[in-house]
């Protein structure tokens, strides 16, 4: 691991000075994500500003929705009471994503700047154009079982990990920052820009920024929402495949409905397509099923994870056709 200086930020401002001043610093949050990659060499940070102890945590109610702090832990989120009453689906993202002891690390802001868990970028000894740019993607022609099917481009077909970002991008949320110039705000929806020909390019936030929150706006049909997640075993397991979908219908039509994929792709996929044929249509399978060819018309799988297709397709159908007899609907 190479050598790098600690500080401990007391302030929002002195940490933004702190990691604007040394090329090469890094914030450090939980560290669940960060640190396992300076133990490979994937990150080398010259400098850590810790900012787990600014007043950056919590989660409180806003006149038009919940924010949530980006140094509350996942625990914190995934237990909160009225997360789980008005956003069930983003506790079961969070209970879904890892161990109760990473869980009690993690952090909202950390948790949404996870880097992407391909083998092939946490081993220093290959190609990867997230941690080399222009050096390839040997994902592409090896092994990529797990890897995206849409959105993906020769130049990367890495998946996004986070579990919460899913359910976060489900319900419209705002990540919130801060930089020496101001603060900003960006759609969540926006903040993970397509792979492009960029694929180190991970989020839209300007150099030096710091999260400061996560606004959930209030949505009503969130309260009728479900997080599913398929993956190779029960548990410390990355989503195979994973859906944050919530539906609500009146006289037997959806009034309104928000499906978001995981594992997919390189970012949290929102499923619009799929949104605009079930909206003012029939809450049926035979209609579900038609939304969600109409989302993945647009996968390009690779040589080895076809199966993804048809995955997504059965749980788009078998989540809202859940919600819809179970009456949340």
């Amino acid at each position: 691991m190479r050598e790098f200086s600690y500080r401990r930020a007391t302030g929002v401002r002195e940490a933004l000075a702190l990691v604007t001043e040394t090329d090469g610093a890094r914030y450090l949050g939980g560290g669940t994500n960060l640190v396992d990659l300076m133990k490979v060499g994937v990150e080398a940070p010259a400098r850590l500003v810790d900012v787990r102890f600014l007043p950056l945590d919590g989660v409180r109610e806003a006149d038009d929705g919940l924010v949530l702090g980006a140094m509350t832990t996942n625990s914190a989120v995934a237990a909160h009471s009225e997360v789980r009453r008005r956003f069930p689906a983003v506790s079961q993202a969070v209970l879904a994503g890892a161990s109760g002891q990473l869980r009690n690390m993690a952090t909202v802001g950390g948790n949404l700047l996870q880097r992407t868990r391909c083998g092939y970028f946490a081993d220093t000894s290959q190609p990867c154009n997230r941690r080399a740019p222009g050096s390839g993607c040997p994902a592409i022609a090896g092994e990529h079982h797990n890897h995206a099917v849409l959105g993906l481009t020769d130049h990367c077909a890495a998946t996004h990990p986070s579990d919460l970002a899913v359910a976060l991008t489900a319900f419209d949320a705002v990540v919130r920052y801060e930089t020496l110039d101001g603060a900003g705000e960006v759609p969540l929806a926006d903040f993970y820009p397509p792979v492009g020909d960029a694929p180190h390019r991970e989020t839209v936030l300007p150099a030096g920024a710091l999260i400061t929150a996560v606004h959930l706006p209030d949505a009503e049909v969130a309260r009728w929402s479900r997080y599913r997640k398929v993956r190779e075993r029960a548990s410390y397991a990355f989503a195979t495949v994973s859906i944050a979908a919530a539906l609500t219908v009146h006289e037997g039509l959806v009034s309104d409905v928000r499906i978001a994929f995981g594992g997919v792709a390189s970012r949290p996929w929102r499923a619009r397509a799929a949104e605009a044929v079930l909206l003012g249509g029939p809450a049926t399978a035979d209609r579900f099923r038609v939304a969600a060819d109409a989302e993945l018309s647009a996968a390009r799988p690779l040589r080895d994870n076809g199966y993804k297709v048809d995955l997504a397709r059965n749980l788009v159908v078998s989540t809202l056709t859940d919600l819809w007899e179970r009456g949340e609907g």
